[in-house]
């Protein structure tokens, strides 16, 4: 297997767009080839097989999608209330959501790994270990809620995300900033004088 990690991340930046396209059934060492506009071959000297190529965009979706160190300082600095976990939501979510093709794919490596073990472990380990992260950071911090609250936004969010990027006129952009509010509004309590 080649190792150039510039070549590897850019055939699976090809593939998380062939899936969100094409979806699972679409993506093949050939179409990702085509989309990374590289040689044909190419891909199949990166990864072993479709199942290699499948965990492996499961991994790059994530790397992708991790905050930056300046997003956690801001978060780590600001004011410790509802207010400030309203403006972290509408980040979260517009990261998620301006990876469009990223979260599509996710969603086609979620209907996989219904049928792949492998694929399934994985998806299970990085969203279990992103959630403990997630209510770790929330209540180390000092922010209102518990872990319920941090994993009933993580649910409502992604479904808000889901519904915008498939079916945007169900709900409109300014209804979803309200829902984000109205989430974070109803999921914690309100707290005065945190910082």
């Amino acid at each position: 297997m080649r190792q150039n990690p510039e070549r590897r991340a850019a055939l699976l930046d090809a593939a998380i767009e062939v899936l969100a396209r094409e979806g699972a059934r679409g993506l093949t060492f050939r179409a990702v080839d085509q989309e990374a506009a590289v040689p044909g071959g190419t891909a199949s000297n990166y990864f072993a097989n479709r199942d290699d190529l499948l965990t492996q965009v499961g991994h790059r979706f994530y790397e992708r999608l991790e905050a930056g160190v300046d997003l956690v300082a801001v978060a780590e600095g600001g004011p410790r209330d509802r207010a400030r976990v309203t403006e972290l939501m509408h980040e979260v979510v517009g990261r998620v959501s301006d990876f469009r093709s990223g979260f599509l794919a996710q969603i086609e490596l979620r209907l996989e790994a219904t049928r792949r073990p492998e694929l399934r472990r994985l998806l299970t380990e990085r969203v279990r270990a992103d959630l403990d992260a997630n209510t770790d950071f929330h209540v180390r911090t000092g922010f209102p809620g518990d872990d319920t609250s941090v994993v009933l936004l993580y649910l409502a969010l992604n479904w808000l995300i889901l519904d915008r990027l498939t079916l945007p006129e169900v709900i409109s952009e300014e209804r979803a900033r309200a829902l984000v509010d109205a989430a974070v509004e109803r999921f914690l309590p309100e707290t005065h004088g945190s910082s």
